[in-house]
């Protein structure tokens, strides 16, 4: 019922957004952007607000834990996660980091960093990591759905769907889509037709971004432009003014019944490493590493601040190509 829900409400909201573009940090640094505050206003709800800082409401939810994401309480301040640290890999075209929900793209200039939140595949239909490129670029898709998802809509929705959807309205695909060059070529990051579903996992292993920001990507990627599409819930930076900064995102779910666990982040010798060295606050470490909140913290044990984020009442808060297509993609969506 929540999810019937959550869907109707999603679907009254208009898709209009603005991409969040930062400049390049400085050599040696992976820190950019800044944290921000919203103040619930009457009518204010996760997704209203997550459409307003074109974020992903899963990101939203993970930096405001216990907050109701239909009832926000009129007066209290969210924290909007729009600082972050750039994925530890090189630093041009696409790179999708799948816990964060988030696309970077890096343009040719070398000066700043787009980042866009996607929706994702859902448990059972993954999203795989890969590194790839665009193999093609399709303006007005026709979406040819492969048979396992065929078979999929029919037992889960008993809907027969059609071989090959047509462009237009309906399509689930948008208007635009880039083909990616991984194994067979059915996984794509594409528009929607939906108002919801984007900074979510939904998807059947697509990669699915809003009718806006595809629109403008679309016109900036080319035909074999890098993509990147990593998993790294741990990320972490030695900044050049000796902060040791640390982000910290919840595990992806990888079955039905681990969604209502406890997330164990797993962690690579060289976080281990990065916290078990001099200089660090093991009990700043420990929280953000418990927390999960998908913001920097700076975890360094000469910093008087558990985070370089703002001082939130969280608790206040949840009280109150150049080569153009022509082919039909038989896709994952």
């Amino acid at each position: 019922m929540m999810r019937v829900m959550m869907w109707f409400i999603l679907s009254l909201i208009p898709a209009v957004t603005l991409a969040n573009v930062y400049p390049l940090p400085e050599k040696g640094s992976r820190l950019i952007g800044e944290v921000q505050e919203h103040v619930v206003e009457q009518g204010d709800y996760f997704q209203t607000i997550a459409k307003e800082y074109n974020i992903g409401i899963l990101e939203l939810m993970e930096t405001n834990p216990g907050v109701d994401p239909f009832l926000p309480a009129v007066g209290s301040k969210l924290v909007i996660p729009t600082q972050m640290l750039l994925p530890d890999v090189p630093r041009k075209g696409i790179v999708i980091n799948l816990p964060e929900l988030r696309l970077y793209y890096f343009p040719t200039n070398g000066k700043e960093v787009h980042v866009f939140p996607v929706g994702i595949g859902r448990v059972g239909r993954e999203t795989p990591e890969m590194v790839t490129k665009i193999k093609s670029r399709i303006p007005n898709p026709s979406w040819t759905p492969p048979a396992s998802i065929r078979r999929d809509h029919l037992i889960e929705r008993g809907e027969v769907l059609p071989r090959v959807v047509p462009a237009g309205p309906d399509n689930p695909l948008g208007k635009y889509a880039m083909q990616l060059s991984h194994g067979d070529g059915s996984y794509l990051i594409h528009g929607t037709n939906k108002d919801f579903g984007v900074g979510m996992r939904v998807s059947s292993g697509c990669v699915r971004l809003n009718p806006d920001d595809i629109e403008w990507l679309f016109h900036q990627a080319k035909y074999g432009d890098s993509v990147r599409v990593i998993n790294e819930t741990v990320k972490i930076s030695s900044e050049p003014d000796g902060s040791q900064i640390i982000e910290v995102h919840s595990a992806l779910s990888k079955s039905e019944s681990d969604k209502t666990r406890e997330k164990v982040v797993s962690m690579k010798a060289g976080i281990v490493k990065f916290i078990s060295q001099d200089g660090i606050d093991s009990f700043k470490a420990n929280d953000a590493l418990l927390t999960q909140n998908g913001l920097p913290v700076n975890i360094s044990s000469m910093d008087d601040s558990d985070s370089i984020t703002p001082s939130m009442d969280i608790e206040s808060a949840a009280s109150a190509e150049s080569s153009v297509s022509e082919n039909e993609p038989s896709a994952s969506l």
